[in-house]
């Protein structure tokens, strides 16, 4: 029996599934690390995930190398788009799960009162979007990518149906911590 219920729903016929968790990364520009994120956890959740992203300081466009680097992977790039937090902060937005930032400037922001209390934690990833080389810009693109990849994997093998409020938040917690070479 699942020790963590408020992550469970009921079906119509009476029998517990297994829902569907809304899961939003944050970034302060939701133009790179964030998005490969939500690309990254719609591919790995296997359906068990709704992924979003989002920033506080949107940049209003999708850093062109970060959407390179997700066509190259195969993801189809023309559902993503900047955009702020303030859209997941409303009544009507998607009830959150999960809210995870990538960015440490986020991480030290106010951020806003989520509704449904999610379950919260840092990932935070080297910003990729440096005044560097276009090569060394690539190599900092790639290195985000992989290590949010090896992030988000290892997320979705957690059991979360089994794990109670305090065991998952320590795991999600050592997600956070994974050395971004260790990808």
């Amino acid at each position: 029996m699942s020790t963590n219920t408020s992550l469970q729903t009921a079906s119509k016929e009476g029998q517990t599934a297994e829902r569907k968790f809304n899961v939003l990364f944050l970034c302060t520009g939701n133009s790179a690390r964030s998005i490969m994120a939500e690309a990254l956890l719609q591919r790995w959740g296997f359906g068990r995930f709704m992924a979003y992203s989002a920033g506080s300081h949107p940049k209003g466009q999708v850093h062109p190398m970060a959407l390179q680097l997700l066509r190259q992977n195969n993801f189809k790039t023309d559902v993503f788009r900047s955009k702020s937090w303030d859209e997941f902060a409303v009544t009507n937005a998607p009830h959150l799960d999960f809210v995870f930032t990538v960015c440490d400037k986020t991480a030290s922001e106010i951020c806003p009162v989520w509704p449904g209390q999610p379950m919260t934690a840092h990932w935070g990833i080297e910003d990729p979007d440096q005044r560097a080389e276009p090569e060394q810009q690539r190599e900092l693109f790639r290195r985000a990518f992989w290590a949010l990849d090896n992030r988000i994997k290892i997320f979705c093998s957690l059991p979360i149906d089994k794990l109670d409020r305090l065991a998952l938040q320590k795991r999600l917690d050592e997600i956070g911590r994974l050395r971004p070479d260790a990808a």
